[in-house]
């Protein structure tokens, strides 16, 4: 999903020098949305991890 995330803002940025301005701020929108999707499955996933790795005792 970050790959995704990064491949929005690529196309975005190029979209914005070639001043293509609604493709970029779609492309943006996409990409920052992606990149905050992907954040809280991040956090989640580290914090079910440390949880599970806290309640074994090991």
């Amino acid at each position: 999903m970050l790959y995704w995330a990064l491949m929005f803002l690529l196309v975005a940025i190029v979209a914005a020098v070639f001043g293509f301005t609604g493709i970029a701020v779609a492309s943006a929108g996409i990409a920052k949305l992606l990149f905050f999707v992907f954040l809280v499955l991040f956090v989640i996933s580290l914090i079910t991890h440390l949880g599970r790795r806290g309640s074994t005792g090991v």
